[in-house]
């Protein structure tokens, strides 16, 4: 990556500063070709265990790892320019302990070469998230519906409907604030909430989910573009069909194909033209 390209990528602290000035705008990119499409209209790129569901058609995001997560990343982060990569920390790869924790997340930003990474739990995890911070490791927190814990949760369910249920999420947006994350990310809440909690902390929340009221929204890119099938989470929005573009042109080049149109001698090499 050149000094040039360098300078001109949206840092941690900018994210920070957006706070209050304007909304933050972040989508996830998994591969060099998307990433590149997406870089200059958003702010931050999050790489993550989505991935899992999204590009390999497993059931959750628990399988995917480390070795994974950095060769995405690293793909992202050589495709781009301007946008904030966030890589995600990927199940069982942080929980076990602070040192494991940061054994990972330096693999994701020296192998990977992320700006930070996002790590998804309550307030057992701000101990974490201090440890990293505290070692030069920007994190994004994740609270609420955590994919991660899908089997804990029965679920992706919408989470805080309760009064108690509400208040331990606050708490846990709270803690990691406290232990110097430079935002939240916050998925599948009560609307209520989310404008709470956005209210209530300093850092940004970027919203999944969650309220208009967060500093910024987040959602999966093949959720925005039609590339999610038929069905897509209530909190998101299909911005443009490419599936259809993709399923039209695959079609058009089998039809090329079958009736001799495409390949032609200009897509040939070393082509004679005459005696």
């Amino acid at each position: 990556m050149s000094v040039h390209s360098q300078a001109q990528r949206v840092t941690v602290p900018q994210l920070v500063s957006f706070k209050g000035e304007r909304k933050i705008a972040a989508l996830t990119a998994y591969i060099a070709p998307i990433a590149r499409l997406l870089d200059e209209a958003v702010d931050m790129l999050l790489v993550g265990d989505s991935t899992a569901m999204v590009g390999y058609a497993l059931p959750d995001t628990l399988s995917i790892t480390v070795e994974t997560m950095a060769a995405h990343t690293a793909a992202v982060v050589r495709a781009t320019h301007h946008a904030c990569v966030i890589a995600d920390m990927p199940f069982g790869s942080y929980q076990q302990s602070p040192a494991q924790a940061f054994a990972n997340a330096a693999t994701l930003l020296a192998n990977g070469g992320a700006a930070g990474v996002k790590l998804e739990g309550g307030q057992a995890l701000a101990d974490t998230t201090r440890f990293l911070v505290e070692r030069g490791i920007p994190v994004l927190a994740h609270v609420g519906l955590m994919p991660q814990y899908v089997h804990t949760m029965g679920g992706f369910k919408a989470q805080g409907m309760s009064e108690a249920a509400a208040r331990r999420i606050l708490d846990d947006a709270r803690a990691h604030a406290q232990a110097g994350a430079f935002g939240v990310v916050l998925e599948g809440i009560s609307e209520p909430l989310g404008r709470e909690i956005t209210a209530a902390l300093q850092i940004p929340t970027i919203g999944i989910g969650a309220s208009p009221a967060c500093d910024g929204q987040i959602l999966v890119t093949e959720d925005i573009l039609g590339l999610s099938g038929d069905r897509i989470p209530k909190f998101a929005r299909r911005f443009a069909d490419a599936g259809q573009v993709i399923r039209q042109a695959a079609q058009d080049y089998a039809q090329s194909v079958r009736e001799e149109t495409f390949p032609t001698l200009d897509h040939c090499f070393g082509v004679r033209t005459g005696r």
